[in-house]
């Protein structure tokens, strides 16, 4: 019964199709000699089994001793005798020897001219026939000649199994099995296909040029200039249309258009990609073991054609057999071997297959040693796709990516465009566009503190390009990303006046920087450490306000700001211990914000080169009284100092030099009181001193005649100074969270008055001349002790129920008519 040979080859091959990219052409080789030779074997063993072994023949006693018996004196005899019978002569059968099994039976009449040959009579049946066969088989015939197919099979077997073994073997099969599976979905993703085809047609031509000229002697550049229009089009033929990879049409083919599921797919591809590196290239346990199985195939070829070259004369066509005289009578049997001149005439073919296996196995060595297999370069593919940052590899990952060059390059030039960072960013882009439509940006707009229109986008992986097809964009705010690129469609956003990056290093395409150095205005960074303010930002010639937010320590060089002649407001939310030298540089300065976050802010000195400084914010310094530096700022319109410890601030006499300044912050501080002489400051139009602990209010506060806007919340208030009538240019008072039992009647006959907050007080009644007060538009009242609110406050004729903030039962108690009144319908 034939055995068929793919059940063989299954057990000792692998299964899987894809493992074909790890197989160079020596080892394709061997497995189909490993299959010729399989193949020889199983013809070997069905003619054992199907075929007689073994023909015995009972040798003529004789007086010789049975070592003296020679089974081939009868083919040697057979050739004798025929001269003698064409003489017509005839010889006694005992001439021929004593030992012959063949008895010449001449007739009795010897002259007759013929005679027959008639064969000796042993009387052995078929039985004893059967017996001695087997037995002369068992006993005569050389183990090299009985096993010899069985020997091919299993030495093939052995071969095969070597062969393959790394791809079996626990700790290299999975990880085997991991790269050609990941190798397969890179080479038909259509991320590959496309990005290949961009590269080729973007930077092809150039990049060949590029190289060209690099390798040339500066003595052969100057005769190759002239040659380099036919040069590009010969180079261009020779390296790209002999790959069909580089075979691209001008036109781009629907498959280079990635849809939204495939754009995924090649995102995650990216991601396993580097945890297969990581995981392949961390050790060398796979060249190991093919090395290693390469030595033990040339070890096994060594030792068979060694002992097979020994043995395989001892297959005999006839051999002489002794058999105990007992069983049949006779002890010397000869016996014909019929299968002999074929297993022999096999075995020498069997010996030159595996010496061709051993020729190839001496060549992978070779291979093996005299190539640098645990580095892999990409310089070649770096070249002429000008993706510059494709990783050389190393160790396994190196090897096996040789071994798939010798399969097929390609695989491997296809591979590596998923282990380009490059690539990757294009691959974001790509789903960047797809995720962030025009459409869907336009919903994301929206008005911000400046007015203007603003784009906010926050955690995204990337820029969107449809951004810059957006024009109406005012303000552009990227939070919360990495490695941005500004292209150089910038120029799209006609309107872009203000940028901001919170913790989002961005570079600039050279046009784009163009661009923004003339058209930005307003710039905020945030950022984690001084090295990632970008160097951009000093050419942006037209800035007109910077917003620095992150560390700046000491060392940090702000020099460069004073090449911003155009620069009016700086701010700096930091942990300062001094105001930097170079600030004071910027002598063009109008308005100064410093955010401390409580940290103390000692020394103030680079202020004194401000002299056209508008408008001072120090906030959260930890101040605890007004810097002198600050009092000798004499344009001084503006300043800020919230949240500070400042709890006098007898300095504001000095203040009386700043003859234009017009808004005093020091809310959230802890002042305990307001000086008399806080009256020099005449031209003071908004004061806030809420959140400090202020128990009574000076004369003096009042003569400030040009107060339009006075903010005493939060404080420890118990009443109010009827002077508070002078301020008839007040249009904001707040007095919320006070410990206010009632209101002065002078309070009234502010007539500009439009927005009096008395909220959280404890005021008992609301006096009738609230009606004096005909521009009043919002009235806070809640929080009091009110049991009900006057009719006369129907006369505000500005004064809206939205406009009045006051418990719903005190609403309920007016009558309706003043409700209806009120009401804003």
């Amino acid at each position: 019964m034939m055995i068929p040979v793919a059940d063989f080859q299954k057990l000792a091959s692998d299964h899987n199709p894809q493992f074909r990219a790890l197989k160079p052409w020596w080892d394709v080789l061997t497995e189909y000699l490993c299959v010729a030779m399989l193949m020889m074997g199983v013809f070997g063993c069905t003619l054992q089994l199907t075929q007689d072994k073994i023909f015995c023949l009972p040798s003529r006693p004789s007086s010789e001793s049975p070592e003296e018996v020679r089974c081939s004196q009868p083919a040697e005899r057979s050739g004798t005798s025929q001269p003698a019978e064409r003489s017509g002569t005839s010889q006694p059968a005992e001439r021929s020897g004593t030992n012959s099994v063949w008895k010449d039976t001449d007739t009795k009449d010897h002259n007759f001219t013929s005679h027959e040959m008639f064969g000796r009579k042993n009387h052995l049946d078929i039985h004893q026939y059967v017996f001695v066969n087997n037995y002369c088989y068992e006993t005569a015939v050389h183990w090299y000649g009985k096993y010899f197919p069985y020997l091919v099979v299993v030495q093939t077997m052995l071969f095969m199994i070597a062969s393959s073994f790394w791809f079996k073997f626990p700790g290299t099969s999975s990880k085997i099995e991991l790269f050609v599976t990941i190798l397969g979905k890179c080479f038909n993703s259509p991320w590959t296909t496309r990005t290949i085809s961009e590269v080729y047609e973007e930077g092809g031509e150039e990049s060949l040029v590029m190289w060209k000229r690099n390798i040339m002697s500066v003595s052969d550049r100057k005769e190759s200039l002239i040659e380099d229009g036919e040069n590009v089009h010969l180079l261009k033929s020779a390296s790209f249309k002999s790959n069909q990879e580089k075979m691209a049409p001008e036109q781009k083919s629907p498959l280079s258009l990635l849809d939204k599921k495939e754009g995924e797919q090649a995102k995650a591809l990216f991601e396993i990609v580097k945890k297969l590196r990581i995981h392949i290239e961390e050790g060398d346990l796979l060249y190991r073991m093919y090395v290693l199985q390469t030595f033990i195939k040339m070890l096994k070829f060594v030792v068979i054609t060694v002992y097979s070259a020994f043995l395989v004369p001892s297959i005999q066509i006839v051999v002489k057999c002794s058999v105990p005289k007992e069983v049949t009578g006779f002890d010397i049997y000869c016996c014909n071997y019929v299968k002999a001149h074929l297993f022999s005439k096999l075995a020498y073919c069997y010996i030159c297959f595996v010496g061709v296996y051993g020729l190839l196995c001496i060549y992978t060595l070779y291979w093996l040693f005299h190539r640098p297999l645990k580095e892999y370069s990409y310089e070649n593919v770096r070249l002429e796709t000008s993706i510059s940052d494709i990783p050389d590899v190393k160790n396994d990952f190196a090897f096996l990516l040789h071994l798939c060059d010798q399969y097929d390059p390609l695989y491997s030039k296809r591979f590596c465009m998923f282990l380009s960072e490059v690539s990757e960013s294009r691959l974001r882009q790509v789903n960047l566009n797809h995720e962030w439509t025009v459409s869907k940006l336009r919903k994301c707009l929206s008005r911000n503190a400046s007015k203007r229109l603003e784009l906010h986008l926050l955690a995204l992986p990337g820029l969107p390009d449809t951004v810059f097809e957006v024009p109406e964009v005012e303000s552009l705010k990227l939070e919360l990303m990495n490695d941005i690129i500004i292209p150089d469609s910038i120029f799209q956003l006609m309107f872009l006046q203000e940028l901001s990056l919170l913790h989002c290093p961005v570079k600039l395409k050279l046009k784009a920087q163009n661009h923004l150095r003339e058209h930005l205005k307003v710039l905020r960074l945030t950022f984690r450490s001084p090295e990632q303010i970008p160097p951009w930002v000093y050419t942006l010639l037209d800035l007109e306000e910077l917003h620095l937010t992150g560390p700046l320590t000491q060392s940090t060089s702000l020099e460069d700001l004073s090449k911003l002649r155009n620069l009016r407001f700086l701010a700096l939310r930091s942990r300062l211990s001094k105001i930097p030298l170079s600030v004071g540089n910027i002598g063009w300065l109008h308005k100064l914000a410093i955010h401390n976050e409580g940290s103390p802010l000692r020394a103030f000195h680079s202020l004194t080169k401000l002299t056209d400084l508008t408008s001072l914010e120090l906030v959260g310094c930890d101040l605890e009284r007004i810097p002198r530096t600050v009092l000798g700022l004499t344009n001084l319109q503006q300043l800020d100092l919230r949240e500070n410890k400042l709890m006098t601030i007898e300095e504001i006499l000095s203040l009386q030099h700043c003859r234009h300044l017009v808004t005093l912050r020091l809310w959230h501080n802890a002042i305990l009181y307001i000086p008399e002489h806080i009256n020099k400051l005449v031209s003071l139009e908004t004061l806030n001193l809420s959140w400090n602990r202020i128990r009574s209010l000076p004369t003096g506060l009042f003569y400030c005649i040009r107060l339009r806007h006075l903010n005493l919340s939060h404080n420890q208030l118990s009443s109010l100074p009827p002077e508070v009538g002078i301020l008839q240019c007040l249009q904001h008072l707040s007095l919320a969270s006070n410990s206010l039992s009632s209101l002065p009647d002078e309070l009234f006959s502010c007539k500009h008055l439009k927005r009096l907050v008395l909220a959280d007080n404890s005021l008992a009644s609301l006096s009738p001349l609230v009606s004096g007060l005909g521009q009043l538009v919002h009235l806070e009242l809640q929080g009091n002790r009110l049991q009900f609110l006057p009719r006369e406050i129907g006369d505000c004729c500005l004064l809206k129920l939205s406009g009045l903030v006051v418990e719903d039962r005190l609403l309920d108690l007016l009558p309706s008519d003043i409700r209806n009144r009120m009401s804003d319908t």
